[in-house]
């Protein structure tokens, strides 16, 4: 029995045009922020990263996310442009100590470009990386900082 073919961004880009040209009954349009979600979590897919996003909407991002009913967002750190065929991404983030960045890089790059090629259509332009910390293995997270920073003191035992 064959396998069925699983379409390239490539052949969905051709069937759009196609289609629209024959009379399609309508069209398909992307919010930013999709393509922002599908960036995000391609790129925690990826070892070795530690969080998305610069200090303050990390910080930001915290505390909305301890506000009931707030929603944690899986595009923090993220911004694309999306036209019609084409999307330009930047991302921001921290990475892990040890880590080779520019492969860390390579990696992150090329897991966005195929997630979102792959569930978009969309054609990725570019992918802009800015890594703005290193996190490193006695630092605390942004949750334990505020539970310190909370309850005044440090837990005496770790």
């Amino acid at each position: 029995m064959a396998q069925p073919h699983t379409p390239t961004p490539a052949d969905l880009q051709k069937n759009v045009t196609e289609t629209q040209s024959s009379g399609e009954r309508g069209r398909t349009a992307l919010a930013v922020g999709v393509v922002e979600k599908i960036a995000g979590m391609a790129a925690r897919e990826v070892a070795g990263i530690h969080a998305l996003g610069s200090g303050f909407s990390r910080t930001f991002g915290a505390m909305r996310d301890r506000v009931p009913g707030g929603k944690s967002s899986v595009g923090r750190g993220i911004k694309a442009e999306v036209g019609e065929k084409q999307t330009a991404i930047d991302i921001a983030l921290v990475v892990e100590y040890g880590v080779v960045i520019p492969r860390l890089a390579a990696e992150v790059r090329a897991n966005i470009i195929e997630a979102v090629e792959r569930m978009t259509g969309l054609e990725v332009v570019e992918v802009n990386i800015a890594v703005n910390d290193v996190h490193l293995p006695d630092e605390p997270d942004e949750e334990e900082e505020e539970e310190l920073s909370s309850s005044g003191r440090r837990p005496r035992v770790q």
